[in-house]
Formats: C-alpha cells, structure tokens, sequence
C-alpha cells in the first residue's frame, strides 16, 4: 500500500510517502515561504530521490483542517489536482488527529493546541489506550474552557502545536495536572504522520473522491466574519 501525504493547514509545508508500513521520504519546511511554493517541488523532489511513480499511490492523504485558511486551500488544491491525475482517492485526516499521532504510544492525554487567535485554540484531547482514540473531538475553544476541562480529568497531559509557543505561559499558570511539552521535532504538523494515518482510515474505507473534498475550518474566516466593507465617499 503506497499513500502520499500532504501537510499545509500551518507554517510547515510537508510532504511523505507511506510504503508498505515504512515512511519511505518525507520533506518540510517551517519557513516564510508560502505553500503554493514548496508543495509541489518538494512532492517533486522526494520522487527524483526515490524514484516514486506517483501513479503507484493507492491514495493521498490530506491534513483536511482546521487550520490556515489559506494553507487548507493550497493543499486541497494540490491534493485534488493529484488524485485527478492518478484517478485515485482522498482521505481526509483531521490536522488535529494528525498532530496527535506525532505521539504515538505516550502514556498522557495528547493536547494539540493550534492558535485560532482572540484567545481561541483548535483543539481537541486524544489518547492511545492501547489504540488511538478522541477524548475530545476537534473544535475551536477558549482556552479558559479548554484548560478547565482538562484540570478536571486529573490526567497528566502533552501539548504540542503552534499554540504552544502562544499561550505557554497562561498554560503553566493554570494548568492544575502535571504536564509536558512536546519537543521540537514532534511539535509541529508532520505530512509522515498524515501518510501513517492515513493508510491506517484507508485500510478502514475513509475516503472521498476528488469532487467531494473540501477542507474542515470549524469556523469562518475573519472576512466571512465582517461581512462586506462599506465604504463612505
């Protein structure tokens, strides 16, 4: 089973391919580079290294949101145009699940934080138990909220996302449960975790085709928000 993976839903751009059970190449960037830049050449790049036919993937795997507005678009966009070509299947892996996995097999609750800003985070509480599993769906939540429910579960917990780096400080502060924070090469998205992911829902049938995909926001964009402009003269 070959899956492709693709990751822009924030900063990192990434891309992996999953090969019968091992992550035969993976490229990222966490640079001031927009996405519609580096997904391609680097998609481009691991095929020359490796000598990947892109028509041999049984599926890609997106990180389907929530996440960057812009950044969820550039990769729906290049993930659709791929299984356009290839004629093959999507399957839609949910960026928080997706940053969750990162952890593979820790004993603690698993919190990805990604900062939705007005001091919101996408969010959600994962476990492995033996198996992968949601404590708390994906959403966008205060951080008040969120941080109260984990005091009440008395749980030790793991953070990890570009939240972290935002709100660490409130964290410490109010955080009541013992807690970690995730290092450096497992903090952020990784396209090798959605490509693991998602071998694993496409074993299970989790796919769409190509026209039925559309990325997951949880929520309106600012400009949705606003509404029109009116404009005095």
């Amino acid at each position: 089973m070959n899956i492709i993976g693709i990751d822009s839903s924030g900063l990192v751009a990434g891309v992996a391919i999953y090969s019968d059970g091992k992550i035969i190449a993976e490229y990222s960037t966490n640079f001031k580079k927009t996405h519609s830049q580096t997904l391609l050449p680097m998609l481009n790049e691991i095929k020359m290294m490796t000598g990947f036919d892109l028509a041999e993937a049984d599926a890609i795997a997106i990180s389907s949101g929530p996440g960057s507005y812009t950044g969820l678009r550039i990769g729906s966009a290049t993930a659709k145009g791929i299984a356009f070509v290839i004629d093959k299947p999507i399957v839609e892996v949910p960026t928080l699940e997706g940053l969750a996995y990162n952890l593979w097999g820790v004993g603690d609750l698993i919190c990805p934080l990604m900062d939705a800003r007005r001091k919101q985070v996408y969010t959600g509480l994962y476990e492995f138990n033996p198996e992968f599993n949601t404590v708390l769906e994906g959403c966008a939540e205060s951080l008040d909220l969120l941080i109260e429910k984990i005091n009440e579960t008395g749980r030790p917990v793991i953070f990890l996302g570009d939240g972290v780096p935002v709100y660490k400080d409130y964290l410490e502060e109010n955080i009541k449960v013992p807690y970690r924070f995730a290092p450096a090469h497992k903090a952020y998205q990784s396209a090798a975790s959605i490509a693991t992911l998602g071998a694993i829902y496409y074993q299970k049938g989790k796919t769409v085709n190509a026209d039925d995909h559309a990325p997951t926001y949880l929520r309106k964009s600012q400009a949705e928000n606003e509404g029109p402009k009116k404009f005095e003269v």
